[in-house]
C-alpha cells in the first residue's frame, strides 16, 4: 500500500491528511494561523507561521497513522490564493504597514485595493477580461500588486518572488520556482488557454496598460515563467531541509499546487454518483459548492462558456483538458459567524453551548426545531429577509462596494430571535447559491446536484436549506474532507501512482450521504427570492438617492 499526504491551508488554519491509495483517510491534524487586521480592510498572515504549522500537522498525522515516511510517495499542497512577498534571500518582505516583514502575507479576503480594483476595471480593453467573468475581482492578485507599488515601494522593489501562497508552499518545500496552472490562470490574469496554443500565457498589454510594466520588462520573472499543471511533480521532490521539517524522506514527490477550493473540486466533482463516474460531457448538470470562510462554486465543462460576473473561463485550471467557471460568495462561514457571534443572545448562546456539550450551531439548530412545532422550519423567517453581501458580492453581481441588510427586527434580541436570524442568514447565503446557479444554467449548464464539502456542509439545515432553495439534490462525498483528499490527489499523481489527475479523481473518491429537496417547501422560498432581489434593488435606489 502506498500513502499520500495531503495539505491544506485556509483563511484560519492549516491542516494535514494522511490518505492511502484509495483515498482512505487515516489520520488528520489542523493547527491555527495567526492574523493581523491592522486597518479595516487589511488582513495578513505570515508565511514563515504557516510553514511552521504545517511542518507541526504533518508530523502529527505520520505519528497518529503509525506509518513510516518511507511508505509516504507523495505530497499535495493547496491553499487559499493569498499573496506571499519573497526576498532574493528566500527571507519574507512586509506587505504591512507595520513594516514588520514577518506580515509577508495578503489574505485573499483583503480589500485594501479596492480603488487600485476600479482602476484596473476601467484603464484598458485587453482579452484577460474575457476569462474573469468580465472584471477583474479585489481578491485576485493584480490589484494588490498594484497597491504595493504605489504604497509601498520599498517592498515591491524588495520582492523578488511574487507567490500565490499555494505556490509559495511548493517552493518552500522544494526548492524550485514552479507555478500552478490553477493560481496564476484563476487570479493572476495568465491565459492557459493561450499557453496550450504556444503563445505567451501573459498579456503584455494588460500589464502595461495598468502601470505593471516593470512585469513585462522583467519577462516576468518574479511572477514565475515555469508554469505547470497541477499534479505534476516538481523536481526532485522535497528538499533534505524540508523533508527534515515535515518529518518525511527527501526526494518525496511533491505536485504542482492548486487553490484550495479547487482542490476540493478535485476530492469530490469525479465521484461516481451510480455505478461509474461522469464524463466531462456529463458534468454539465454537477455544481460543487465548497464551503468555509467564503463559498465556491465549480462548474467544469469540455466547452468554453463565458458568464457575465462569474469567474472564468479557466482552461485546465482544475480538471485538465476542461473549461472551468467559478462562482462565490465572498462571506458565508463568516457571515453565519458574525451574525451569531456578534447579538444581545450570543453570551446566552454560549453558555447553552457549554452547558449542553454541543456546538453553537447545534444550539440553534435545536432551537429551531423547537420554533417550529410541528410547522415548516422554513417558514420562521416569513417576515424576516437578509441581504448577505456583507463583504460585498462575488458573482453573479461581482460588486465588491455592496454591503449586507436586514428586514424585520424587532425591540428584543432573545434566543429564539437569534434563532430565526441565524436561519434566514442560512437561507440567504443559499439564495445567492440559487443566483449563481441560474447564471450558469443560462449559459448552458442544466444544474440539479450539487457535490458539497467543507464548513457549514456539515451542517443538515444549511444543506437542507440548500436543497430546497436551489431544488438541487445534494452529494456529499463519502470522506468529508475532500480538500486535504483533492490534495493528497495530487501527490498521487506526482508520485506516478494514478496517471492523470482524471484517473485519481476516479479512484480515490465515493459518494456518501444524499439529500433531495422538499418540493413543499418552492412557493415559500420562491417569494423569499423575489425578496432577495429586491433587497439588492433597494440598496441601489439608496445609493442613489444619497448620491
Amino acid at each position: 500500500m502506498n500513502y499520500f499526504i495531503g495539505i491544506d491551508v485556509g483563511t484560519g488554519s492549516a491542516r494535514a491528511g494522511l490518505f492511502d491509495q484509495n483515498g482512505q483517510l487515516l489520520a488528520n491534524h489542523s493547527r491555527a494561523i495567526q492574523t493581523w487586521k491592522p486597518q479595516p480592510n487589511f488582513v495578513e498572515q505570515s508565511s514563515a507561521d504557516i510553514w511552521e504549522s504545517i511542518c507541526i500537522c504533518t508530523q502529527a498525522v505520520i505519528k497518529d497513522a503509525g506509518i513510516h515516511p518511507a511508505a509516504i510517495k507523495g505530497l499535495g499542497f493547496d491553499a487559499t490564493c493569498s499573496l506571499v512577498l519573497v526576498g532574493a534571500n528566500g527571507q519574507p518582505v512586509t506587505v504591512s504597514p507595520d513594516g514588520d516583514d514577518a506580515q509577508n502575507v495578503i489574505v485573499w479576503m483583503d480589500h485594501r485595493a479596492l480603488a487600485e480594483t476600479e482602476f484596473i476595471n476601467h484603464s484598458c480593453k485587453s482579452p484577460v477580461f474575457d476569462f474573469v467573468g468580465g472584471q477583474i475581482s479585489p481578491e485576485m492578485q493584480t490589484p494588490k500588486l498594484l497597491w504595493l507599488k504605489k504604497h509601498l515601494p520599498e517592498s515591491w522593489e524588495r520582492t523578488a518572488h511574487f507567490f500565490d501562497l499555494p505556490d509559495y508552499l511548493t517552493f518552500r518545500a522544494t526548492g524550485v520556482d514552479t507555478r500552478s496552472l490553477c493560481s496564476t490562470t484563476c487570479k493572476w490574469t495568465y491565459l492557459a488557454h493561450e499557453a496550450a496554443a504556444g503563445k505567451s500565457g501573459w498579456q503584455d498589454d494588460f500589464f502595461n496598460a495598468i502601470g505593471l510594466d516593470e512585469l513585462v520588462t522583467e519577462n516576468y520573472t518574479r511572477l514565475g515563467n515555469d508554469i505547470q499543471p497541477m499534479g505534476q511533480p516538481i523536481g526532485q521532490g522535497l528538499s533534505e531541509q524540508a523533508a527534515q521539517e515535515l518529518g518525511l524522506e527527501p526526494s518525496t514527490a511533491v505536485g504542482v499546487s492548486i487553490i484550495d477550493a479547487h482542490a476540493g473540486g478535485i476530492g469530490m466533482i469525479g465521484m461516481p454518483d451510480q455505478k461509474e463516474g461522469p464524463t466531462p460531457q456529463s458534468l454539465d448538470n454537477r455544481l460543487a459548492l465548497i464551503g468555509g470562510t467564503s463559498s465556491c462554486h465549480m462548474v467544469a465543462s469540455p466547452e468554453q462558456r463565458p458568464i457575465s460576473g462569474v469567474w472564468g473561463p479557466y482552461y485546465s485550471s482544475m480538471i485538465p483538458g476542461l473549461w472551468l467557471n467559478e462562482g462565490g460568495q465572498s462571506a458565508t462561514g463568516a457571515l453565519i459567524d458574525h451574525i451569531i457571534f456578534n447579538h444581545g443572545a450570543t453570551e446566552s448562546l454560549i453558555k447553552a453551548s457549554k452547558e449542553d456539550g454541543c456546538t453553537p450551531y447545534e444550539v440553534l439548530n435545536h432551537k429551531l426545531q423547537e420554533l417550529a412545532d410541528g410547522e415548516p422550519l422554513y417558514s420562521l423567517t416569513r417576515n424576516l429577509h437578509v441581504c448577505p453581501y456583507f463583504h460585498g458580492n462575488r458573482s453573479p453581481r461581482a460588486n465588491p462596494h455592496l454591503v449586507g441588510m436586514i428586514s424585520g427586527l424587532h425591540l428584543s434580541a432573545s434566543l429564539d430571535d437569534l434563532a430565526r436570524l441565524y436561519l434566514a442568514t442560512i437561507q440567504a447565503i443559499a439564495y445567492g447559491t440559487r443566483h449563481i446557479i441560474e447564471a450558469m444554467n443560462a449559459a448552458g449548464y442544466n444544474i440539479d446536484s450539487i457535490v458539497c464539502c467543507g464548513g457549514g456542509t456539515k451542517n443538515p439545515i444549511f444543506l437542507q436549506q440548500h436543497a430546497d432553495i436551489t431544488q438541487c439534490k445534494i452529494i456529499l462525498p463519502e470522506e468529508p474532507e475532500a480538500v486535504i483528499l483533492g490534495s493528497a490527489m495530487l501527490g498521487a499523481v506526482a508520485a506516478g501512482h494514478y496517471k492523470d489527475v482524471q484517473e485519481a479523481m476516479a479512484g480515490m473518491s465515493r459518494p456518501g450521504q444524499t439529500m433531495h429537496p422538499h418540493t413543499d417547501a418552492q412557493s415559500y422560498h420562491n417569494s423569499k427570492y423575489r425578496v432577495f432581489h429586491k433587497l439588492y434593488e433597494d440598496q441601489i435606489a439608496y445609493q442613489d438617492i444619497m448620491s
